[in-house]
């Protein structure tokens, strides 16, 4: 009986640690930006451009600050991705404002897209391929 209780005890403390070690998986930068598109939208830079000159939607630029002074497409706004959840809700507080969200290359909008999504702002898509693609457009900076 004792043999069994040290066995049940043992198997009690030990059994989290071994499913731990098999059911974790490190994620890398790529992984988490992979999950993220999974669960977002995206648009083209061509799509992106009509609706700026449209009107009525909000480029939030989730770059650093010295990347945003570099050039943002015209009216962005800065949120930095490490600061979204902190800041948004009194940048943006309507949680049905139209938001397009874009980075250099496009993972950390794809980030600031899904982030935003679960916090509950319901139009929100991302910007395939970034500054970069908007650049390499030809369109309109600042």
């Amino acid at each position: 009986m004792k043999k069994r209780m040290i066995v049940f005890l043992a198997l009690v403390f030990l059994f989290p640690f071994f499913v731990g070690q098999v059911v974790a998986k490190e994620m890398t930068a790529k992984d988490f930006v992979d999950v993220a598109k999974k669960s977002i939208h995206e648009i083209s830079v061509s799509d992106a451009k009509v609706l700026l000159e449209k009107g009525g939607h909000i480029f939030l630029d989730c770059r650093e600050p010295r990347e945003f002074k570099m050039g943002h497409i015209p009216g962005a706004m800065n949120i930095p991705r490490g600061l979204v959840e902190f800041k948004v809700g009194k940048k943006i507080p309507d949680k049905n404002a139209r938001i397009i969200t874009y980075c250099k290359f496009g993972g950390r909008g794809c980030l600031t897209c899904c982030t935003l999504c679960k916090m509950g702002y319901h139009n929100v898509v991302n910007l395939a391929g970034g500054w970069v693609a908007w650049e390499k457009a030809g369109y309109p900076v600042e």
